[in-house]
């Protein structure tokens, strides 16, 4: 009887384990089949987390057809996602599985619910010409294979704005103005990036390059006038409401909070933030303003051995493992083809998947006082920028995170994990004693975490529609406070990518929940550095779920 209840206990684990594992390569191979799809339909965008590496030869295509095809392959997906629930999971399978649906969730939320090929047409400006920045962002020199791909992706704009005309069938009024003022600047910008581009061009190259460009001037002067004659009349809402909103709370981002939640949180960190700001305006009396970089030069050979100094300081304090093979995040003046695009996003290069261990690069303009408020800020400390997006924030995380052993934690997500990964960043070397030595240094530090909470409250009111474009940039002016065009700039993106602008603080805020349960649970065995290192390395995964599998995983211990 004993032989025969042991047999039947270790035959059942052995089922288990054999069904667990069956599982999990059902949702590895899943999650394999739609990165490489989504590879070729992901929507191009200004923010830089996002980027992905896109086949050889790729062309975007956001016609119909191709739009009808995403919707049929992506209901596909689901349903091969929905078959593999209820299959025994470890708790870090779990978050496998979890992910797939995430990513599952934010394609339907970009199609059904922000639905911007449908009511943005600077959405179609965006997936006509970022392609191409993002094919000019890697550093000098310009080979001839990428100024080929410069002129083939060119040369698909019109067929991009084509099917703008044709997809446009809900579009809002305030974001018909956002594009008719993009377009605007889009001949100046492609004839200045042409110009760029020419000495680095052969004959032949150059003569294919002026016909696309004339073709897509065309293209777009034919849209402008699309855009014109329908302007009239159309809706001003921009909000993708209250039952959206959460959709994305819930299903894409993976938060366990309301909207109304979030307010209060954010609320309660922007009191915080301007509460430690004026302490240390009040603490740094009589300290002058710093200085702005005297030269472009300048400004790069600092932020250059600065960048080398934040790793030391890493090393140093035990705070994260910095391996020798990671690349460095450094500073450029910007290329003469890339200055006159460099509008169309964020100009740092943080490499790629595929290009681990290369430098990264931040481009910079020539340092001035009517700069905006994060370039203003580079010229006078590049720390702040370092450690935000360089080292040991984004370019840092994502090198780690583009070699992790799990496939399916090497891709982006949401933004709520590594935007909120680089706000932590700040706090933490802050905290650490970074800028022990700069006070008014502090002081920047701290507006930036102002304008972080206060993004929180712009995201919702703009999701839920009580507040305007115009609106959100007002108070942003006023509240932070920041320059116009910046306010504007972040408003118009906060508009049309709902839940991005939370990323930061709610990210940051989750962040230190699971670094204070981790601690209580681990007591005096708990390591900060060996805790940093797990929420580096899995820094593309939603804070709620890592913080589900660490603590499962000391359960297990």
């Amino acid at each position: 009887m004993l032989r025969r209840l042991i047999t039947a206990v270790v035959g059942g684990a052995m089922l288990f384990a054999a069904q667990a594992a069956s599982a999990e390569a059902d949702v590895q191979r899943l999650g394999a089949e739609f990165w490489d799809w989504r590879a070729t339909t992901q929507p191009a965008t200004s923010d830089d987390i996002p980027r992905i590496v896109r086949p050889d030869n790729w062309l975007p295509d956001w016609s119909p057809q191709a739009v009808g095809a995403q919707r049929a392959r992506l209901a596909a997906f689901e349903a091969r996602w929905q078959a593999l629930a209820g299959r025994p999971r470890s708790a870090s399978e779990t978050v496998d599985y979890r992910l797939v649906g995430s990513a599952l969730a934010r394609v339907r939320w970009e199609l059904d619910h922000v639905a911007a090929w449908q009511r943005q047409p600077h959405f179609y400006v965006a997936q006509a010409l970022n392609p191409i920045f993002e094919r000019l962002l890697p550093p000098p020199p310009l080979e001839a294979a990428r100024i080929d791909g410069v002129i083939r992706l060119l040369g698909n704009a019109p067929a991009i704005l084509a099917a703008g005309k044709a997809n446009l069938t809900d579009m809002r009024g305030p974001f018909v103005d956002v594009a008719l003022e993009q377009i605007a600047a889009v001949p100046a910008s492609l004839n200045g990036m042409v110009a760029g581009i020419a000495p680095e061009a052969t004959p032949a190259q150059r003569r294919r390059l002026d016909a696309a460009a004339a073709r897509a001037n065309a293209a777009f002067a034919d849209f402008e006038a699309f855009l014109k004659a329908r302007r009239a009349g159309l809706s001003d809402a921009t909000a993708v409401g209250g039952d959206s909103y959460r959709y994305f709370l819930g299903s894409v981002a993976l938060y366990p909070y309301s909207p109304e939640e979030l307010q209060v949180m954010g609320r309660q960190e922007w009191a915080r933030a301007v509460l430690f700001e004026e302490l240390e305006r009040n603490r740094n009396a009589g300290v002058p303003e710093l200085p702005i970089g005297a030269s472009i030069e300048a400004v790069i050979a600092r932020l250059n051995a600065d960048e080398l100094k934040v790793r030391d300081f890493l090393r140093v304090n035990n705070l994260l493992t910095v391996p020798d093979w990671a690349g460095h995040y450094n500073a450029r003046p910007f290329p003469a083809y890339l200055a006159p695009i460099g509008w169309l996003g964020r100009t740092f290069d943080l490499t790629s998947r595929v290009r681990v261990g290369q430098d990264a690069t931040v481009y910079l303009p020539e340092p001035s006082p009517a700069l905006g408020y994060f370039n203003l800020s580079i010229t006078r400390d590049p720390r702040p920028i370092i450690v935000h997006e360089g080292v040991p924030g984004h370019f840092f995380q994502l090198t780690l995170g583009w070699k992790h052993p799990n496939p399916l934690r090497r891709h982006y997500y949401d933004s709520g994990a590594n935007e909120g990964t680089g706000f932590y960043a700040e706090e933490m070397m802050l905290q650490a004693g970074l800028w022990a030595d700069a006070p008014k240094t502090r002081e920047i530090i701290y507006n930036f975490a102002r304008l972080r909470a206060l993004r929180v409250e712009v995201d919702v009111k703009l999701a839920l529609g009580a507040f305007s474009i115009a609106e959100a940039a007002d108070y942003l002016e006023r509240m932070v406070p920041m320059d116009r065009a910046t306010a504007e700039e972040e408003a118009v993106f906060f508009a049309a990518s709902p839940g991005q602008a939370i990323s930061y603080q709610i990210g940051k805020l989750q962040t230190a929940e699971f670094l204070a349960e981790a601690r209580v649970a681990e007591g005096k065995a708990f390591d900060l550095k060996r805790f940093h290192d797990y929420l580096w390395l899995n820094g593309n995964v939603p804070i709620a779920l890592q913080k589900e599998e660490y603590l499962a995983m000391l359960g297990g211990k």
